[in-house]
């Protein structure tokens, strides 16, 4: 090491950990990306789940109505039915037997009548809710394809800045030691892209642990490499 500048090599690794920080915030960015774009999906596709759900139910509402529109027809032919057989009984009994029952068949029409009703209410109510669900989705969907163009232009941005910063670092790393070098790139990638950093009142700028006065010196003297003992970065002195 006596025969490198080490305060000239600290200098250089100082200058590749500001290409370096900027390199791993931006890689970790648009490693995110696909994250954000899932989770953004995920929504819009949920929303769109919903109206599924609302366009199923208006479905069955519908058969139900349609069974029950059957039903209604199948009492009042039994009614009618009835009527007809009303005069050719012969016994009072026997008539006041068939009115009760045409009386019945009558109430439980008047019943299905009822329901039908009922859904034909409900059946309007949640076409409007589909509408309604219709716009959003549409607004949604314009939204959802914006938020996805611009992560993708993002994307596009954050790998024309890599290009550039990795250009730099390759005309920086020739003028490094190569011993030196590689302490510091396995520091690098062992503590989150962040190999080097500075005393600052007396702390660890990494950790923020207590750097001991000695310890300080030492760095100061620039006869050797000088790591922090809690986190194991390269430690140096602002000049």
């Amino acid at each position: 090491m006596s025969s490198v500048d080490l305060k000239t090599q600290i200098i250089g690794l100082v200058n590749l950990q500001e290409v370096d920080s900027e390199i791993y915030a931006l890689k970790n960015e648009k490693e995110a990306k696909p994250i954000e774009i899932k989770a953004i999906e995920s929504s819009f596709e949920a929303k769109k789940l919903n109206l599924a759900q609302l366009e199923t139910k208006s479905l069955d509402l519908q058969k139900q109505r349609k069974e029950k529109e059957l039903d209604l027809g199948s009492k009042e032919e039994a009614a009618k039915k009835l009527q007809g057989q009303l005069y050719s009984l012969k016994t009072n009994k026997e008539y006041q037997i068939m009115l009760q029952q045409i009386q019945d068949a009558k109430a439980d029409g008047e019943l299905v009548e009822e329901k039908i009703l009922i859904l034909f209410e409900e059946t309007d109510n949640i076409k409007k809710e589909i509408a309604q669900e219709n716009i959003k989705i549409k607004e949604e969907e314009k939204a959802f394809l914006e938020q996805n163009k611009l992560i993708q232009i993002r994307i596009a941005e954050i790998d024309e800045r890599l290009a550039v910063l990795e250009s730099s670092r390759k005309q920086l790393t020739p003028g490094l030691d190569p011993k030196t070098f590689s302490q510091y790139e396995r520091i690098l990638n062992s503590r989150d892209g962040l190999a080097i950093v500075s005393v600052i009142d007396n702390s660890c700028a990494g950790c923020n642990m207590n750097v001991p006065p000695q310890v300080i010196n030492l760095i100061k003297m620039y006869e050797s490499i000088v790591t922090c003992e809690v986190c194991n970065r390269i430690l140096y002195i602002r000049q």
